[in-house]
């Protein structure tokens, strides 16, 4: 269960900077993939989504860690959220060419390597 409870706690806090960090800086944060925010709808759209999407995440994984059920189905959302980032991002470099997208491909890792410690967690607290 220490195993599960590390790896949530080290999901909330990449969610919640990571939601803060496109909810205060939207621009500068949609840059680091290539994306331009050019209208203000878009910035917020950024802001609600990739901003508000993942605080909410990090709220829900923190609420998680008061109970072994809910600690259960919040690795399986991450093992299902992050195989369907990653799928969905191979699909993408695939379609559009990968080779030279070195962000998604370091995405693409931290989706995989992610999957796979939550998916690692989850067996463990199945195990106890």
């Amino acid at each position: 269960m220490l195993l599960a409870r590390v790896i949530l706690i080290v999901q909330i806090l990449a969610l919640a900077g990571l939601g803060l960090a496109y909810f205060i800086r939207p621009h500068e944060m949609a840059n680091l993939s290539g994306m331009l925010l050019l209208a203000p709808a878009a910035a917020t759209d950024v802001r609600a989504f990739y901003g508000g999407l993942q605080i909410g995440l990090a709220a829900f994984l923190l609420l998680s860690l008061s109970r072994l059920e809910l600690m259960r189905g919040a690795l399986m959302l991450l093992v299902l959220l992050y195989c369907a980032l990653a799928m969905a991002r191979i699909g993408g470099l695939w379609l559009d060419g990968g080779t030279q997208q070195t962000f998604n491909l370091y995405a693409l890792l931290l989706e995989v390597v992610s999957a796979g410690l939550c998916f690692w967690a989850l067996r463990g607290l199945d195990r106890d």
